[in-house]
């Protein structure tokens, strides 16, 4: 490596470990059941009684840095069957993963459980969904459209809402 490149390296590094959070514990959350930014345009298709029946809540995105950002939210299943997260798609990026971290270790997962009667929490400095090579800026305050895809419910869409950078919900 050049002088210049192990400084941008460290840089682009310590951009993607903030975005995530990941430098702090996850802290269960509980859901709220009403409407609110960062919320699903709708939950999923009136399973059957044991089937996972899923909404979402309390999603938010911190303003992006350079081409990375993180996204977080509340999987909320009421319904009798466990599901899991396996992928979530957007229009602005192509490169979109899951990531668990665990002692303060950032790794890209296939899926999330959703246990029945249980939640799925991304939250800061925890579980995260992580958006690369964005192919547009959202700035503070506009919102970005995701798509949440399930192992048996049916995708969820949901609008998150641009944050400021070091917005934590649960320091509120």
């Amino acid at each position: 490596m050049n002088r210049r490149t192990l400084p941008a390296l460290a840089v682009g590094l310590s951009a993607a470990l903030a975005l995530a959070g990941c430098s702090s514990a996850s802290s269960a959350s509980s859901s709220s059941s009403s409407s609110t930014s960062g919320s699903s345009s709708g939950s999923s298709a009136n399973p059957p009684g044991n089937a996972p029946r899923l909404k979402v809540s309390g999603g938010y995105m911190p303003r992006p840095v350079g081409d990375l950002a993180a996204g977080f939210l509340v999987v909320t299943n009421s319904g009798g069957a466990a599901d899991k997260l396996t992928s979530v798609t957007s229009d602005i990026s192509d490169d979109i993963t899951i990531h668990s971290t665990e002692n303060q270790k950032m790794r890209k997962v296939e899926s999330f459980d959703i246990p029945a009667g249980g939640e799925l929490n991304l939250a800061r400095g925890g579980n995260h969904i992580m958006f690369m090579g964005l192919t547009q800026q959202p700035k503070q305050g506009q919102k970005v459209s995701i798509e949440l895809h399930f192992e048996k419910a049916d995708p969820i869409k949901v609008e998150l809402p641009v944050k400021e950078i070091n917005y934590n919900p649960a320091q509120r």
